[in-house]
């Protein structure tokens, strides 16, 4: 039974920025979409109201790092890159200001439509020069977020969970170090952020089946080290497949195609994730389902790099949790 931490960034936070009296808490009218809600309630001197104004937020955080204060900017993901993306580049990224900018409902994680849904943000973060991505996949990666954003001499982009979360992994994020989950020698799967259970869910049947499976949950995604990634994709007979919370293009498969280009690896590599789409509104697992995204694709994706069917139904797949389309925090989801 997987173990189910209830909002885990609020209580994390909340910690992290008593212990760090400079650390300042930037809210854009989103305070209690982000769980930063008692927060502001009990610290209202490290607790800033930006309004829903995301380019003035990013360059006043700009202006507070410059200060010496190290400010959290809670927001929805997509309201940190679209929106204010001049403020983003000159006033944080340029000047290499310590902002961490806390993205909420990553790529599918909202029934909100594509106005709210990051799909494309690691793309666009992966292209900033000076920036560093992190992503968290379960409730410790969560709980251990800020610290680990707190660490880096720069800006940091992180996609955040939210809400009700599983409990994978018993140690924190390590930035730079990806989780070996299995080591197995047919097929590396790489996954991370909410696909990394889908993976999960998939293991024991594609074993099953007779595929060895060597499973990589990623939680840094720039800077990335690529001598450990090729160590695992030289280690595996056939090839890779990717799974991820995101478009294909400029993603964690986008990243792993390169590090096979750039180092002449001929093995076949197999990306899943939104391929040149906008996702509409629903559940996540229904949009997962919808958009290829969750264990099923994966076996599917599996069976495509052998160029086999392995015969796997999807009630040989762990049971999925099945959650709540609403958020109890605010009756539209967001």
């Amino acid at each position: 039974m997987i173990e189910m931490v209830n909002r885990p960034y609020e209580t994390a936070f909340e910690a992290h920025a008593i212990a760090n009296p400079d650390v300042l808490c930037l809210s854009a009218d989103l305070t209690s979409s982000c769980e930063i809600d008692k927060f502001r309630d009990n610290h209202p001197d490290q607790f800033l109201s930006l309004g829903m104004a995301e380019q003035n937020m990013l360059s006043f955080a700009g202006g507070l790092g410059l200060a010496g204060f190290r400010p959290f900017v809670h927001t929805f993901g997509v309201f940190l890159y679209r929106r204010p993306y001049d403020q983003l580049m000159a006033s944080i990224a340029y000047p290499r200001r310590k902002v961490r900018l806390m993205g909420f409902l990553p790529g599918i994680t909202t029934p909100g439509g594509m106005t709210h849904q990051a799909i494309e943000d690691i793309s666009v973060m992966r292209s900033i020069p000076n920036m560093t991505i992190l992503e968290t996949g379960d409730a410790t990666e969560v709980e251990s977020i800020c610290e680990a954003a707190d660490s880096i001499d720069g800006p940091v982009y992180c996609r955040v969970l939210r809400g009700t979360v599983p409990r994978l992994f018993d140690t924190p994020i390590k930035v730079g170090q990806m989780r070996e989950l299995s080591a197995g020698n047919d097929v590396l799967i790489v996954t991370s952020g909410i696909t990394t259970e889908e993976a999960l869910r998939a293991k024991s049947a594609l074993e099953g089946a007779g595929v060895s499976i060597r499973h990589i949950h990623l939680n840094t995604i720039k800077p990335f080290y690529s001598a450990a990634m090729l160590d695992h994709i030289t280690s595996v007979k056939h090839g890779v497949v990717t799974l991820e919370n995101h478009v294909t293009e400029g993603g964690v498969g986008s990243l792993l195609a390169e590090i096979m280009a750039d180092h002449g690896v001929g093995k076949r590599l197999i990306r899943l994730g939104l391929n040149d789409t906008y996702a509409h509104g629903g559940s996540r697992p229904y949009l997962m389902k919808y958009y290829g995204l969750d264990a099923t694709a994966l076996v599917g994706g599996v069976g495509q790099l052998l160029q086999q069917d392995l015969g796997i139904s999807e009630d040989q797949l762990a049971t999925a949790r099945v959650e709540a389309v609403h958020s109890t925090q605010k009756a539209e989801g967001l």
